[in-house]
């Protein structure tokens, strides 16, 4: 995953924003629990609302501790529950082989740090593979269908965006009620495909420095990584579409306490991520600064 899924700072309130930090925490202290130290560096935000989309609607039980970003003062955090080790696990899954694949992305020297990446997070992803086999099983099928269509220097933009939106539609495989399954599905599909486009979107200038596979740059034809007006209105209502879908579906379920962080998100932080990709002065969270939730604009 990429980390840019996040809520639209100016439109929560205080008391969501701290919730929304507690959930971030207690991924962290989950995926610690699960698979040591090491676990921690794959978290983003991302991640956490795949935890939060898992949740029964509930903050559940809050706790408080340090950790290696706040070794002195004690940081409120959610104790862990089900949805959140099915979050660990499936976030572990997805770290790995989102590694795997940035080293057959690169060449050996610039392909160090995901060799490195890889094998710190093996024995970890092993365990979890072992818990959740139809989600791994699902990850690397979508994978290989987008190697493939790598391969061939595919330039059907939907054509790669829906084998991840796809993959990420999996992670709702384990949810028994099957309206609530249903409808997750939709969300985390529109999720993936929108998270796909923007991070293509996001190297464009890099794609074509490199001159690595960008399904964004061939379906417009575009020169050096540089937009056309056409081109990018174009683009920005493709965005605009899997927005509105994760929108219609998200009003079909009851989120509980989830609700305020989730409307913000699908009613004015993606629509913030997308425009500042665009703009070009989209910039990740930095982890020094690990419990700010940045607003792009």
């Amino acid at each position: 995953m990429f980390g840019y899924v996040r809520p639209s700072v100016r439109d929560l309130p205080e008391e969501e924003l701290d919730r929304f930090r507690a959930m971030y925490c207690g991924l962290c202290h989950t995926l610690s629990r699960r698979y040591g130290q090491a676990a921690r560096f794959i978290l983003n935000y991302d991640f956490t609302y795949l935890a939060i989309l898992l949740s029964d609607g509930t903050a559940g039980a809050q706790g408080a501790g340090r950790c290696y970003t706040s070794p002195i003062k004690k940081r409120p955090f959610l104790e862990p529950t089900a949805a959140m080790e099915l979050a660990a696990d499936e976030s572990v899954i997805l770290a790995y082989w989102q590694l795997r694949d940035g080293v057959e992305d690169h060449a050996w020297a610039s392909g160090l740090k995901y060799r490195a990446g890889a094998r710190l997070l093996e024995s970890a992803y092993k365990r979890a593979a072992a818990l959740r086999p139809e989600f791994d099983q699902a990850v690397r099928r979508q994978l290989q269908l987008l190697s493939a269509l790598e391969q061939a220097k595919d330039p059907s933009m939907d054509r790669a965006a829906d084998s991840f939106a796809v993959l990420l539609s999996s992670a709702a495989e384990e949810l028994t009620d099957p309206v609530r399954k249903r409808i997750m599905e939709q969300i985390l599909y529109h999720l993936g495909r929108w998270i796909y486009l923007i991070d293509g979107a996001d190297d464009l200038k890099k794609d074509a420095e490199s001159g690595n596979y960008n399904p964004v740059a061939l379906r417009y034809g575009l020169t050096g990584g540089t937009w056309t007006p056409e081109s990018r209105r174009d683009f920005a209502t493709t965005l605009d579409h899997s927005i509105h879908q994760m929108a219609a579906a998200f009003e079909l379920w009851d989120f509980g306490v989830w609700t305020p962080v989730l409307q913000s998100t699908f009613y004015g932080g993606l629509f913030q991520v997308g425009k500042a990709v665009l703009d070009g002065r989209f910039h990740r969270p930095s982890r020094k600064n690990i419990r700010e939730i940045e607003e792009t604009e």
